[in-house]
């Protein structure tokens, strides 16, 4: 900028930022927000966050004594109790055949405060079946939640909409379908805010996140204890292999999926199809995650105090992962996906376990689950488990 040209009001309150947190003073200096978006010192925020608790950096040396620790810390800030306790009640119901397998609905009690109905798939054949827990996306599409991935025998009026997104992101496929015909127990439920649990508006989400923390809890905790009941219903049921049970999803299911394994111990294997990235290299100007609204629903606040993103996935580790993104996937930059898959294959690689975990990116794909790359998927799952 030349001496003589005026200084803007975004060039001022930058600068301001900048002095004060070099301890400088700027007479008249404001506040300000920028790009997303984000306060002005968000560099100074960024720079604070070094991840102590990380295996590797963090002081305990114990791989085992670490994990306790990590996940112990993990599930401090997802405040929502566990419900180990709770009865599950289950509720069979709506029986249909498909091919290969049977269709049934399933009610269960995932927390003492709500019945959840969910999609049940069983193969034909003698068991007991290795198992799926199957978790469904984001997308900011509320009506189907399970629906996206297992057709709804019941309902036409959503058959509509899910094959609609079944065209979009899976190649036509029904992935739940797909997994039981091949041989693999399927259990799939709504998250909160989709399917019989919702639908709630895109715009709404901000709210219903704000009330949780008013209420003293949160919405991204309770996805994650739900989905920590789910794993153990799923291996408890008689016709399940509990040994064998796997968490699959993609995009906001893919996040569920590495969290599910790194939180419960009923999870022997994950296969996470786009989602996976370092924080520090997600919050950039432009990316998704600064709009606030679907970010709660993967939201553990002060979390990032302790640890990175794939740390927390780490926790899973010597487990069976596998990790796929697409190198046109606008939503994860593709140096976030490396920092994470290097970061993800050092701490496998301590544990002598680098051939347990599987990364790829397909560079000509974008934000989908394509047939090719379901295939891998269940061939891989036919392999760890």
């Amino acid at each position: 900028m030349d001496a003589g040209e005026p200084l803007g009001r975004r060039s001022f309150v930058v600068g301001a930022g900048t002095a004060l947190l070099a301890g400088g003073a700027v007479s008249g200096a404001e506040a300000a927000v920028v790009d997303g978006p984000l306060p002005d010192f968000h560099p100074a925020l960024k720079d604070a966050l070094t991840f102590p608790l990380a295996w590797g950096r963090s002081p305990i040396r114990d791989f085992r004594a670490w994990r306790r620790a990590a996940r112990a810390t993990v599930e401090e800030h997802l405040l929502v109790e566990r419900q180990d306790g709770t009865p599950y009640a289950p509720e069979f119901g709506g029986r249909a055949q498909g091919e290969g397998f049977t269709r049934e609905s399933v009610t269960v009690s995932l927390t003492r405060h709500e019945r959840v109905r969910g999609a049940l798939l069983t193969p034909h054949g003698k068991g007991p079946f290795p198992a799926v827990l199957l978790l469904h996306d984001h997308g900011a599409k509320f009506d189907i939640g399970k629906e996206k991935l297992v057709r709804p025998w019941y309902d036409d009026t959503r058959l509509a909409s899910a094959r609609a997104w079944a065209d979009k992101y899976f190649s036509g496929r029904f992935v739940g379908d797909e997994l039981a015909r091949r041989g693999y127990v399927v259990l799939c439920l709504d998250a909160l805010g989709w399917g019989d649990r919702g639908p709630l508006a895109y715009e709404q989400q901000q709210a219903l996140a704000s009330n949780f923390y008013n209420l003293g809890s949160s919405l991204a905790g309770l996805m994650a204890r739900e989905d920590q009941r789910a794993a153990a219903f799923l291996a408890g049921l008689d016709r399940v292999d509990a040994r064998r049970v796997a968490a699959v999803g993609f995009s906001m299911g893919a996040y569920r999926a590495w969290q599910t394994a790194a939180l419960s111990d009923h999870i022997a294997a994950a296969a996470s199809v786009c989602w996976m990235t370092g924080l520090k290299e997600m919050m950039v100007p432009g990316n998704n995650t600064l709009r606030g609204q679907s970010a709660y629903y993967m939201l553990h606040p002060g979390l990032a105090r302790h640890l990175d993103i794939p740390d927390v996935a780490s926790i899973a580790a010597p487990k069976p992962m596998l990790f796929f993104s697409g190198g046109l996937d606008t939503l994860f930059p593709a140096e976030g996906v490396r920092v994470a898959y290097d970061g993800l294959r050092a701490v496998w690689r301590s544990r002598h376990a680098e051939e347990r975990i599987r990364m790829k990116t397909w560079p000509e794909l974008g934000h989908v689950f394509t047939d090719r790359m379901q295939d891998e998927v269940v061939s891989w799952l036919d392999d760890v488990l």
